[in-house]
């Protein structure tokens, strides 16, 4: 159970349910004994009755006499109780009628006691010592025994009904309970990077509840204090060191135009441009990469046909292959809308492509397999180059982490995959790279979900 509010019901439940039963079954155990207690006081009160219709001289009376005395007290009770004198040493004295000339139940050592006899059921049978005779009064229990099972059955029907009516009032109860928590979710939702201000509302009562409310404001308010941090710095950055790169690059373009420099300058000149565009680029996608961390990068998604948009620049990539000798081979398998920005698309694209033709062999084949799954739009690109480890490949997207394929020194940033990453993270999907199982080469994998399953737009 995945739901807090449904481990409440059920733990509310289970604990109702646990309450009622032991109660029910001690109820039966307190019923039982006290019904018990009354037939033996019914046994008790019957010896009493038999013995004063004896009177004090029973010792002397005849057996007719005894036997007419107590027929007198115990005709009215035959079917309540059931009677037998007996004189040690000598038998039975008297049984009554109800006994049909059978003797009642006897155990050894006990005075009160249950037995069974047959065509009469089970009794709740007394001994009482009257010198010289022993005195044995049995009731029938059949009577509480039913009742007993009458308690029984009315327990589980009333048992049943709690189980049921405590689900309901523990789901009302667990939602009563949650509402806090669902506003303070909604809440925070709402809390984003362009609405850093907006905090969780605390109530005046003095709870868990306020207590986690403040916490989460302290941590938004931390939150707020970074982000802007991090927007000031990005704004700091790209005044302080994109400007005098600018200079720099000026000069050194004048230098060149002035022509006063002899070949062997000319050269170092073109070489330290080369590297200012360089470290240009690589201020932009530092740039790019912390805005996008701070949730500052607006992403226009448009809800759209994938299939569509690569075959409007398919020719692109075959031109690109083509030009640098490798094959291209596109396949696309389904159909489906999903919400994406064409341009940012496009660069991450353009991005793995261009990495799978630096590490793919002169003809070999770079494929593009486009297909909807489950809930998901996926774009894998194969090449068959050296391909990388499962380590490298978890590696292969943080920043600054560069593979050298094919023995080329790789001249890039070790940032275009980190870029990747956060384009396709802004756009909730992902992206990975897994080495080829059928044959060399490395697998890179963006997953976009559909239009059904996409968020709302971040950021």
């Amino acid at each position: 159970m995945k739901s807090i509010g449904a481990r409440i019901t059920f733990w509310f439940v289970l604990s109702v349910t646990l309450t009622l039963a032991g109660l029910f079954i001690a109820g039966y155990h307190l019923l039982q004994s006290y019904m018990i207690r009354d037939l033996d006081l019914l046994n008790t009160t019957e010896f009493r009755q038999i013995k004063a219709r004896l009177g004090p001289d029973y010792a002397a009376l005849s057996s007719a006499t005894i036997n007419e005395r107590i027929r007198q007290t115990t005709e009215y009770a035959s079917v309540l109780f059931y009677i037998s004198i007996d004189v040690p040493k000598q038998g039975n004295l008297f049984r009554s009628r109800n006994l049909a000339g059978k003797a009642l139940p006897d155990v050894k050592g006990k005075r009160v006691y249950n037995g069974s006899m047959p065509g009469v059921g089970e009794l709740r049978i007394a001994e009482f010592l009257m010198p010289p005779f022993d005195v044995s009064v049995g009731t029938p229990v059949g009577q509480m025994r039913r009742a007993l099972v009458a308690y029984t059955e009315v327990s589980l029907a009333l048992l049943l009904g709690m189980i049921l009516a405590s689900m309901m009032i523990g789901l009302g109860l667990s939602r009563l309970m949650l509402r806090p928590v669902r506003l303070i979710g909604e809440m925070a939702n709402r809390i984003r990077s362009d609405n850093l201000t907006e905090r969780i509302s605390v109530s005046g009562i003095d709870d868990e509840i306020s207590d986690l409310a403040r916490l989460l404001n302290q941590m938004f308010d931390r939150l707020e204090s970074s982000f802007n941090h991090v927007r000031e710095f990005s704004a700091e950055v790209s005044h302080e060191l994109k400007t005098p790169l600018s200079l720099v690059r000026l000069h050194a373009e004048k230098l060149l135009a002035d022509g006063t420099l002899n070949t062997a300058q000319e050269e170092a000149v073109q070489v330290q441009l080369e590297e200012l565009a360089r470290i240009n680029q690589m201020v932009d996608e530092l740039l790019f990469l912390s805005r996008a961390e701070a949730q500052g990068i607006h992403m226009d998604l448009v809800v759209q046909d994938p299939h569509r948009f690569l075959q409007s620049f398919e020719q692109d990539v075959c031109a690109l292959a083509e030009h640098q000798g490798r094959r291209i081979r596109c396949t696309c398998l389904g159909h489906g809308r999903v919400a994406f920005e064409r341009r940012w698309l496009r660069q991450v694209i353009l991005n793995i492509f261009t990495n799978a033709l630096r590490a793919s062999p002169p003809g070999g084949l770079i494929t593009l397999r486009s297909e909807f799954v489950p809930r998901y739009w996926r774009l894998s690109i194969e090449d068959e180059g050296p391909g990388l480890t499962r380590e490298q490949c978890e590696r292969a997207f943080e920043r600054f982490v560069r593979f050298h394929q094919g023995g080329e020194a790789d001249r890039g940033s070790g940032l275009g995959l980190a870029i990747c990453r956060s384009v396709i993270q802004l756009h909730n999907g992902r992206i990975y790279a897994e080495p080829r199982v059928e044959s060399q080469g490395l697998r890179v994998v963006l997953e976009l979900p559909t239009s059904e399953e996409s968020s709302k737009q971040p950021g």
